[in-house]
């Protein structure tokens, strides 16, 4: 079963994300925060990262940062509401293997999501 640590500080997007990958028989851990995605990390290993940009305190991106500073080897995946022309280059030369804006668009996420199913 494909593991998922979801790093988000909204609820109702939290909800929606956790709804979606447990219908797709994810296992999902959930983070609130960057600290709490870094913590979760260091003693977890997870075949996925879902990552919200906007975070209370350390945003996604230093959180990526550092994970792949750390030779951490998982995918990150920004799920953010940037969504400017440059957010998407932006996002995956800080570390990101794939961007998907928000609000999410439910067949794309899901089609991105068959590629890390074991």
């Amino acid at each position: 079963m494909v593991k998922v640590l979801v790093v988000e500080d909204n609820p109702l997007n939290m909800e929606l994300v956790i709804e979606i990958l447990q219908a797709r028989n994810f296992t999902v851990h959930e983070a609130v925060n960057g600290e709490d995605a870094l913590r979760k990390a260091e003693v977890e290993n997870y075949d996925l990262i879902l990552m919200d940009i906007e975070l209370p305190g350390m945003d996604g991106v230093e959180v990526t940062r550092i994970l792949k500073a750390k030779n951490k080897k998982t995918p990150v995946i920004a799920l953010t509401s940037y969504a400017m022309k440059g957010d998407r280059d932006r996002f995956l030369a800080a570390g990101f293997e794939e961007y998907l804006p928000k609000p999410l668009d439910i067949t794309d996420f899901l089609n991105r999501l068959d590629k890390y199913k074991a």
